[in-house]
């Protein structure tokens, strides 16, 4: 039904699509009811290693582009799951990759490949700081050859179930900078010995199973080889995996409206009401029709920011875009699916209410639109800043 670009990651997206078929609707929905983590659908997935796409051959990994990331991603989502559980790993990538030491990647690459160690969470947000990071305030102060790290973390998904976190961190005031990017830094936590020594973690309960938390840091003493790069450059670094984050999830997003236009095209051409099938109505066409343009023209702007990723040319605008119109794409369709369902996109054993929470996250997280608005607004359109 869609008109993917041809690409060379056939048997890649055959392959996740024969895994995800281990693992249906049934499954996702016990997972929902119970606010758990997909353990199973998360090592099967590191087993056959989807995970590792985008470690290099000599770490372990496959070493592809992350158009493959996208491929992967995509696929758990048309199959109907959800590839929140694990997609961190690949997006904090960038960052560990790029800026990392070689002695950092060779100790920890070969295991996050493996599936001895998990990268799943990214401290990033905080509390009172929300999407301005450059106002973040958890500090790590450097003391001999650890760093003390004091702070809060919010929306820190995945932590409970990762052996590593991606940190941002202060180590000089914003104060005290010329610019307010400045003075921020970039560290790789071992949050296995950390937890009970200064590192907490607490559950938050949403409106999906996204295993979200906020963690706390109190006198945490991480070793000084865990900052990644040069000091004070972090939030240069960060941005590699800001980049794949709002590319990948745009994947998922495009995954998503996949399914639902297949769910309620499928529904629309078998329900009759009044004698003859709902499809037939131009109520029904319409918005079905205009959800699959939205769509495809989604996936085109994802392919531009992906291959400008892969070369490592700017791409902020073109992730920002992607990020935007994927997910207004995947909640048109979300919208148009219910819709198309009547009283049976509300019923559970359909999977519609799910995958329709499911989308609605990705107008907020892990950027706002508004936010993206504002970004072309001054740095593409060249308007006054607004924040």
């Amino acid at each position: 039904m869609t008109t993917d670009i041809p690409d060379e990651f056939v048997d890649i997206r055959d392959g996740v699509r024969a895994l995800c078929a281990e693992f249906p609707g049934e499954y996702w929905r016990e997972q929902d009811r119970e606010q758990a983590y997909p353990t199973e659908f998360v090592e099967t997935m590191t087993k056959n290693g989807y995970l590792a796409v985008l470690i290099p051959e000599e770490y372990g990994g496959s070493g592809l582009g992350i158009r493959a990331a996208m491929a992967i991603l995509e696929e758990v989502h048309k199959s109907g799951g959800n590839a929140a559980a694990c997609h961190a790993q690949m997006y904090t990538m960038g960052t560990v990759l790029r800026h990392g030491s070689e002695e950092q990647k060779s100790a920890y690459l070969p295991r996050i490949a493996s599936g001895k160690l998990r990268l799943q969470a990214f401290g990033v947000t905080e509390p009172t700081s929300g999407t301005d990071a450059t106002r973040i305030r958890t500090m790590a102060v450097k003391e001999g050859d650890h760093y003390r790290v004091n702070g809060q973390k919010v929306w820190t998904s995945r932590a409970e179930y990762s052996d590593l976190m991606l940190l941002l961190a202060r180590t000089n005031p914003r104060e005290d900078m010329e610019k307010r990017h400045h003075g921020m830094s970039v560290f790789l936590v071992d949050m296995r010995d950390a937890v009970g020594n200064g590192l907490t973690i607490r559950p938050i309960r949403t409106m999906i199973n996204h295993a979200t938390t906020e963690v706390f840091f109190d006198d945490l003493m991480i070793p000084a080889d865990s900052l990644i790069g040069e000091e004070g450059r972090g939030f240069r670094y960060i941005l590699d995996g800001m980049n794949a984050e709002r590319i990948l999830i745009s994947s998922e997003c495009i995954g998503d409206a996949r399914w639902f236009i297949e769910k309620a095209s499928a529904y629309a051409r078998d329900r009759e009401v009044f004698g003859r099938p709902i499809g037939q109505n131009q109520g029904i066409q319409f918005p079905m029709a205009r959800a699959y343009a939205q769509t495809e023209a989604a996936a085109l702007m994802i392919q531009k920011a992906a291959a400008l990723f892969d070369t490592g040319d700017p791409c902020g605008t073109e992730a920002n875009m992607s990020k935007m119109l994927a997910s207004e794409a995947a909640w048109a369709a979300a919208e148009m699916c219910v819709q198309t369902h009547g009283g049976y996109g509300f019923a559970e054993e359909y999977d519609i209410e799910r995958k329709f929470r499911e989308a609605r996250l990705y107008q907020v997280a892990p950027i706002s639109t508004n936010i993206i608005l504002a970004y072309l607004a001054e740095h593409v359109l060249d308007l006054p800043r607004s924040y």
